[in-house]
């Protein structure tokens, strides 16, 4: 079965970095767009960054861009999220996806917590 294992979550300060990492595994993951969401409580997850199969176009939501990088190794089945200058309000639930035929897959997520 499909399953998407989200790590590198954690708490930074503003202005700090992290990497977050998804490894897919039971799809095609060379032939699948992926992308990175992220939801805070009483909120609907948003779309943050999506990356086509062969990582050569890339998209992002507006209040990321330019801090936030996708990337993909398609040899070891993972997609990444470098985010950099981060802000109180970059603060969520971080979540892989793919879309297998008609279904959507979610890891666990992973937590980021922006504070000083």
């Amino acid at each position: 079965q499909v399953q998407l294992v989200e790590s590198g979550g954690g708490w930074v300060q503003p202005g700090g970095s992290l990497r977050l990492s998804c490894v897919a595994s039971g799809l095609p993951f060379n032939a699948r767009r992926m992308r990175w969401y992220r939801q805070t409580p009483g909120k609907e997850r948003e779309l943050v960054a999506g990356i086509s199969s062969n990582g050569h176009i890339r998209n992002y939501d507006d209040s990321v861009k330019g801090r936030f990088t996708i990337s993909r190794n398609n040899a070891i089945n993972t997609v990444y999220l470098q985010m950099n200058s981060l802000k109180p309000e970059d603060t969520a639930l971080y979540y892989c996806n793919a879309i297998q035929g008609i279904i959507d897959y979610w890891g666990q997520g992973t937590q980021v917590t922006v504070s000083s």
